[in-house]
This record gives structure tokens, C-alpha cells and sequence, in this order.
């Protein structure tokens, strides 16, 4: 027999989710995620869950080693916590790293760091190389397990593009999260933060090669997320000058449901109703409650996702200091005001639709993607300077983890243009050298 559930949720407890993130502006903080493909450097291919030598065998040693907790789903270890850090599992076994969020970058880097030169020690002895890199370079996703998580198994079988099973078992990107001191303070983030992101896009592509080939893509990466789903990725809404908390909800109101939990059992659902019409007349006896809409929301993949901060998700994973000075422009850019004021002002002359299509033409041409007139290129080296004079003004350092992504943007190129100069030249398509340079990168 279904349980009936008397408590009915109410839009106002929905917003409250978002308000509950005010956050004075001195006490604003920085906080990343990051997604890296673990593989093998024998046979350079990824690395299973299972094995003596797999995934999760190498969580039950770091475990053990650091005195890490396990996180399970019917007793199979899907990641470790320890207090505010988090490392776990995407479906195909990629790695990710999320600390608590610091003022300082400088702060930041130091945890992942530390956690890092833990790892370091298991990595070697087990010959596995955890790669910043953001797309799998030589297995695909045929090839690729999902890691035993229900929740994976359920959406891999709903997801409807034909890159999903791409983006779920062989990517790795790098998510930044920012405070906001109010909805109106938190819209004007949300919004610039969305005309950003292809641009963001473009100078950190780094995911050309994959299954041992030039993909004629930047960023196969985002490429990937384009093909996945069209009700749950992309923008939400139309980032409009009135777009507000209510109008968010909305959009993640109007997206098709996958499923909900009960008891830690999923429920699926299957597109079946939105999560409105589960608001108004609940579905098969059960009715809505609040970790309902949260895992909703958990559920649509937009290239920036508000919660009680807010999520900029649209980077591929990138090696060294590069992964930092997504940090370091963003944080240049959203607190300080005459850098957004700047940014918006380079960017208003651009329409919803010019921002659209950036998204679905910089995968492809990144930096020398045409833009009215101009290039992305260009747009980019002035986001660069404006984030880098805030930087400097506010006197922390903090725009020292620019000088790696200069070293790309200020010469026309991403990441990605340089390996497949390095792939169809002195590398000869040699997957080894690929590795080993990426390798190099990840220590710069």
C-alpha cells in the first residue's frame, strides 16, 4: 500500500533555499569542485570502480590511511567526507574534490594541496594517474561502468541526448561557487555569470582528444552537455534584465521529474510530470516535500545553477594553477562592483540569442569563435584585464593565478589549441606524449 503524506510544500519554503544564502559582502567566500579522470598509465585507459587496483579500492586506502569517513549507497562506498570535504564519485568513476569554501584562493590551494600530496603516495604505488584533463582521452563510454549508485543507473537511463552517456561516464569539469549579500545582488551575479560562460568556456577548453583521436572540437566537453538533455542543461531562463528567485523556481518547476526518494529508495518517475504538476497534485500517493524540490533542483544541469550560492559549472577540468584562475576571475569580477559594472558594459551590446549561439559554437572553434564583429578572443582578453585590475586593487595577490591563463588567452590560444598543435605535430598522435604532458601541467 502507498503511504499518503499529509505535509504539503509551499512555494515559501521553496524560497528560502535561496534567501537563506545572504551573505554579508565581507564575509564573502570562494569555493571550488573539481572532477578529475582517473587512468591507468600502463595501458592509459580509465580506471574501473571495481578491482584490486580500482576506484574504490583506492577510497578504502585513502580511507584508512587519513581516517576519512565513507559515504555508501547500499553499502558500496561512493565517496569519503571529513567535516566540510568531500571527495567522491561521478557515474564513471571520476574523481571529485570539494573543500569548504575560503576567502582566499591562496587558502584554497593550500587544502587541495594538502589533500593532493595525500593522495600522491597511493596514486604511485598503484600506478593510477589522476587526470586533469576534461574529457577521457582514450576509453570511452562503452567501455566505462557506472559505479553502483542508484541514482546514476536511473538517470543514464532517462537521459535522452546523444552524448549523455559522453558527458556522465567520461567527463571532468571544474564548478566555481560565489556568495551573494541579496536576490537583487544574487540575480545580477546569476545573470552576468550566464553571458560569461561561453567565454569561460572557450579560453579554458581543454578536451580535443578523445578515444585516442582529434574530436575537431575545443571542448568535446561541452559539447557533450549540449547532447544531453534540453529541459535540465543550458540556461536557466532567459537570464532577462526582471529574471528573480521566483522566476528560477520556476524553470526548475517547469523540468520534467526523473524520480524522488523515499525511505533512501528511489521512486522513478521517468519524465512523467513536472515538478509543478507534482506541486499540485502529487503523483501515485505521494506528495511533495522540500528534499523533493532540492533534488529536483540537483537534477537540471544548467551552466550556472543558483542554491544558497551560486554555481558557475561550465569549465572543462584544467591542469596546475589553471584551475585556480577560473577562481581568481570570477572572484576579480563578482565582488567587486566596478568589475561587474565593466562586464556588463562589454557585454551589452550582445542578445539572448548571441548568447545561445556562443554555446553552441565555441565547443567547436573556442577562442576564434566570430562574435558580431569581433572574435571571443577579444571579449576575453578584456575579461581577463578587468578581473586582474580588481584583483590587483583588492590588494590580496590573489591576480598572481591569472599569469597561467595569460600565458594562453594573451597569445590567442586555449589549452586545447596547444595540444592539438602538439597532437597533429611534434606528437605524431602519440597518446603517451599527450599524458605525459598533461602530467606536466598538472604540477605547474
Amino acid at each position: 500500500m502507498v503511504r499518503l503524506e499529509s505535509n504539503i510544500l509551499d512555494r515559501s519554503e521553496i524560497l528560502k533555499l535561496y534567501t537563506k544564502g545572504y551573505t554579508y559582502a565581507s564575509d564573502f567566500k570562494i569555493g571550488m569542485e573539481f572532477e578529475r579522470l582517473p587512468i591507468s598509465l600502463t595501458s592509459y585507459k580509465a580506471l574501473d570502480y571495481w578491482g584490486d587496483n580500482g576506484v574504490c579500492a583506492l577510497l578504502e586506502k585513502f580511507a584508512r590511511k587519513n581516517n576519512w569517513d565513507y559515504i555508501v549507497d547500499q553499502n558500496n562506498i561512493i565517496g569519503l567526507a571529513k567535516g566540510h570535504d568531500t571527495i567522491t564519485l561521478e557515474p564513471g568513476s571520476q574523481i571529485e574534490i570539494s573543500t569548504k569554501p575560503e576567502r582566499t584562493i591562496f587558502a584554497l590551494k593550500n587544502k587541495i594541496d594538502n589533500l593532493n600530496s595525500h593522495l600522491a603516495e597511493i596514486l604511485y604505488n598503484s600506478d593510477i594517474k589522476l587526470l586533469e584533463y576534461g574529457v577521457s582521452p582514450y576509453s570511452t563510454f562503452k567501455s566505462i561502468h557506472l559505479i553502483p549508485k542508484r541514482r546514476y543507473k536511473i538517470m543514464a537511463n532517462y537521459l535522452w541526448g546523444i552524448l549523455a552517456d559522453v558527458m556522465m561516464r567520461e567527463t571532468a569539469g571544474i564548478q566555481c561557487c560565489i556568495d551573494f549579500k541579496s536576490e537583487e545582488d544574487a540575480m545580477r551575479k546569476f545573470k552576468l555569470a550566464n553571458k560569461l560562460a561561453p567565454f569561460m568556456t572557450a579560453m579554458f577548453a581543454n578536451s580535443p582528444i578523445r578515444g585516442g583521436v582529434d574530436t575537431g572540437y575545443k571542448s568535446f566537453r561541452a559539447l557533450s552537455w549540449i547532447n544531453t538533455d534540453n529541459d535540465r542543461c543550458g540556461f536557466a531562463g532567459k537570464i532577462s534584465e526582471e529574471f528573480s528567485f521566483e522566476d528560477y523556481i520556476d524553470c526548475i518547476m517547469k523540468t520534467p521529474m526523473i524520480f524522488i526518494q523515499r525511505d533512501k529508495m528511489p521512486i522513478e518517475i521517468n519524465g512523467n510530470i513536472t515538478f509543478e504538476e507534482f506541486m499540485n497534485g502529487g503523483y501515485e500517493g505521494y506528495f511533495p516535500m522540500i528534499e523533493d524540490y532540492e533534488l529536483q533542483a540537483n537534477l537540471c544541469f544548467p551552466e550556472v545553477r543558483l542554491r544558497n550560492f551560486i554555481e558557475i559549472r561550465n569549465h572543462d577540468c584544467v591542469g596546475g594553477d589553471l584551475k585556480y584562475a577560473i577562481l581568481a576571475i570570477y572572484k576579480g569580477i563578482f565582488y567587486d562592483n566596478s568589475a561587474m559594472d565593466e562586464c556588463e558594459n562589454l557585454l551589452a551590446s550582445l542578445q539572448y540569442r548571441d548568447f545561445s549561439e556562443l554555446r553552441y559554437s565555441v565547443p567547436k572553434r573556442g577562442l576564434q569563435t566570430p562574435i558580431k564583429k569581433a572574435l571571443v578572443l577579444d571579449y576575453a582578453k578584456e575579461i581577463l584585464h578587468i578581473a586582474e585590475k580588481s584583483l590587483k586593487e583588492s590588494q590580496t595577490g590573489e591576480e598572481f593565478f591569472l599569469n597561467s591563463i595569460k600565458e594562453f588567452t594573451l597569445k590567442g590560444n586555449s589549452p586545447a589549441d596547444i595540444i592539438i598543435k602538439k597532437w597533429n605535430g611534434s606528437w605524431n598522435k602519440d597518446l603517451r606524449k599527450m599524458i605525459k604532458y598533461l602530467s606536466q601541467m598538472s604540477e605547474c
